[in-house]
């Protein structure tokens, strides 16, 4: 079996060590809130990129016509 590391991309004992931190840090109690506040927030960033090609769609559309 090969074994190599892609750059950039954490192993699973990275991950296992950020979450015993994050977990340190916050406590169990507030994960749930910090998820949800982070979920909100991509949540209105895809929002705010579906606008945003609408918008661009739109002008394209406009400027077809002119």
């Amino acid at each position: 079996m090969t074994n190599f590391v892609i750059a950039g991309v954490p192993g699973v004992w990275q991950i296992v060590l950020i979450i015993a931190i994050v977990l340190l840090f916050f406590g169990g109690k507030k994960i749930p809130e910090l998820m949800r506040g982070l979920g909100k927030g991509v949540g209105e960033f895809k929002k705010g990129i579906r606008e945003g090609e609408d918008q661009e769609d739109t002008l394209d559309k406009d400027q077809e016509h002119k």
